[in-house]
């Protein structure tokens, strides 16, 4: 064994992406450069319109770039990956506006994103309430959306978030509708499920103490990251 250790390649890397809109006269992002480790935690900070939920949309598979590469385990997202097949298996998305179908129960809710990989109802309803206690809200199964508080809501979102056991969870401001107590808790739940499974976590935030709770933080500025 040599004394030199070999750099572990990058399970997540965008190079050179540059997203535009309304033909070209709105950059929101102007050749990025990142490369994310397999476990990592990440945070992304930047005032509004800086480009930080465009970069996370494009490493979810959520859009694609104008141009540039996603890059996902060195194969590129859109080409080489099939992006539906990329966001129902390897990753898991927690918004600040929570997403819940408003018709549906929490323990629906969380299996919605199953169906995209043909669990059987038995174990899609299995795996959500296991989810759901896990979040501590065993006694909120049967709970419709506008019947959970703020922080319930977001629980059963990252629930929901990690149905199908994905590899990367993408956070966009994730406490953006919380009060500073329910923040707290959501920051602890999501750095404890990102340390107990060795999942990569990337947030979006704007909030400091949140960005240097995180090892490694990056500023995105007008479209590019800051030196």
């Amino acid at each position: 064994m040599t004394s030199e250790m070999t750099k572990a390649s990058p399970q997540l890397e965008v190079r050179r992406l540059r997203k535009s809109y309304d033909e070209g006269r709105i950059e929101a992002l102007r050749g990025v450069d990142l490369s994310v480790t397999a476990g990592e935690f990440l945070a992304i900070s930047g005032v509004s319109g800086s480009g930080k939920s465009t970069l996370l949309q494009l490493m979810g598979g959520l859009d694609v770039p104008t141009s540039g590469q996603v890059l996902f385990e060195n194969a590129s997202l859109g080409t080489a990956i099939d992006l539906d097949r990329y966001r129902a298996t390897q990753i898991g998305f927690i918004f600040q506006a929570f997403y819940l179908l408003p018709t549906l129960r929490a323990i629906e809710n969380v299996q919605v994103p199953m169906l995209a990989i043909g669990l059987n109802s038995n174990h899609r309803a299995e795996r959500a309430e296991a989810l759901l206690v896990e979040m501590g809200l065993e006694h909120r199964l049967k709970q419709y959306p506008n019947e959970l508080s703020a922080g319930e809501r977001q629980r059963v979102a990252i629930a929901r978030a990690l149905a199908n056991d994905p590899s990367i969870l993408l956070a966009d401001e994730p406490t953006g509708n919380l009060d500073s107590v329910n923040s707290a808790r959501i920051m602890e739940m999501l750095i404890g499920i990102q340390q107990k499974r060795g999942m990569t976590l990337i947030v979006i935030t704007h909030e400091q103490e949140i960005a240097q709770a995180a090892p490694r933080h990056i500023r995105i500025r007008d479209g590019r990251i800051e030196p």
